[in-house]
């Protein structure tokens, strides 16, 4: 059997895999905490629900137009004029089956093979992987936490070729929580544009900053500079959707036809009810989010607090989203030399799933997610706390 060359370099996905040990442990009875899960655990909002409800009454059940209903664009570029002021038309929106998917797309309609792709590290893990499948080369910019995890045009320069052609920044940021204030951002956006680099800016925690720090955006930047900035968004982390799969792309409209060409001959539309819902989301109430937003912020506090007391271990306080990413270095050399051996590790010990950091480019960390109860945060990083210590003292 023939595997493509394409395929040959691409990883499985290192949360996929934690994910599938902790499924083990449950099948033989043991209760595992997971902290792994990037997905907020409350309920979609039930207007959203009653949207898609009444969307398959009416069976709205047939093929939509590739790029999404006139309705959905509407409202996705309707989203950033009531989030920034700024309007974007509906030709330069695209609808997809998740923020994942239009990136995705995005890539493989605008990268050509050995184009150098510029990915601040730590990364969401799935960065590279999609670069490479679209030919492209990743190049990766690592920051870490006594940078608070955050790059600058002198770093990005430093990697910077006569290849370079696109920078992925995601503010606020899988895995760290980082958010870039709005001068660090305006820096980043004047040396990229300068240099003729194209900036994709992944936005899907844009909802989830927290005060007293701001979310500063792209789309600002898109609409007085459209050839070189394209802005990503989606409703599953704001709406606590992420198994509807609703994603929307703001783009210049020429690359959004290209896109919705190849997603014709890939994926089509999306599901109609999902888009019915989507609409819901993005036009009905918004006291949703920050209900949500004010329980990240508490627990992220909470977990805070409890790690503030590891003194083997370093963790910037994050601005946004809802993961904490940890420098357990320190816990290295006795039992565990690795991410992936501590996580591994702490499952089989303490029955907590965390990530290895090694998925994200930053091997000296774990990842771990607040978007569970408070009491269940507690008691699990209580446990994680304890057996780490245990890993740190053999290493004295």
């Amino acid at each position: 059997m023939q595997i493509s060359e394409r395929l040959r370099s691409i990883k499985p996905s290192l949360t996929l895999s934690v994910n599938s040990r902790a499924l083990e442990l449950r099948a033989q009875g043991v209760e595992v905490t997971s902290l792994a899960v990037g997905e907020p655990d409350f309920p979609t909002p039930r207007h959203i629900c009653e949207a898609a409800k009444a969307a398959i009454d009416a069976n709205f059940c047939r093929y939509t137009a590739v790029p999404g209903i006139p309705d959905l664009r509407k409202a996705a570029g309707g989203y950033f004029e009531r989030a920034y002021g700024v309007p974007v038309p509906a030709e330069s929106i695209i609808i997809g089956a998740g923020g994942k998917h239009c990136l995705y797309n995005f890539l493989q309609a605008t990268l050509n093979p050995g184009d150098e792709v510029l990915i601040p590290a730590p990364y969401w893990l799935s960065y590279p992987d999609m670069v490479e499948l679209a030919g492209g080369v990743p190049v990766t910019v690592h920051a870490g936490p006594e940078r608070n995890f955050k790059v600058t045009p002198l770093m990005l320069e430093e990697r910077t070729t006569d290849k370079t052609r696109l920078l992925i920044l995601n503010s606020p940021c899988n895995p760290t929580g980082a958010v870039y204030t709005d001068s660090e951002f305006t820096r980043i956006m004047r040396w990229a544009l300068a240099r003729g680099i194209f900036v994709l800016a992944d936005e899907i925690y844009d909802q989830l900053v927290f005060p007293p720090a701001q979310m500063t955006t792209a789309v600002t930047w898109f609409e007085h500079c459209p050839e070189l900035v394209a802005v990503l968004n989606g409703l599953s982390k704001s709406y606590a959707m992420t198994g509807w799969r609703v994603g929307f792309l703001a783009a210049h409209p020429d690359l959004i036809k290209k896109i919705s060409a190849m997603q014709g001959h890939s994926t089509s539309s999306i599901c109609s009810i999902a888009q019915k819902a989507a609409v819901a989301a993005l036009e009905g109430p918004q006291d949703c989010i920050a209900e949500m937003r004010a329980a990240f912020m508490r627990r992220r506090d909470l977990a805070m607090k409890i790690i503030g007391d590891w003194p083997w271990a370093v963790c910037p306080k994050p601005d946004g989203a809802f993961y904490l990413f940890v420098d357990v270095r320190k816990c290295y050399g006795g039992a565990v030399n690795n991410s992936t051996e501590l996580c591994t590790w702490l499952l089989d010990k303490g029955h907590v799933a965390l990530v290895p950091g090694a998925a994200f480019g930053d091997d000296n960390c774990v990842r771990l997610s607040y978007a569970v109860a408070d009491e269940v945060l507690a008691d699990a990083l209580n446990r994680t706390g304890e057996l780490l210590s245990e890993l740190a003292g053999q290493n004295r």
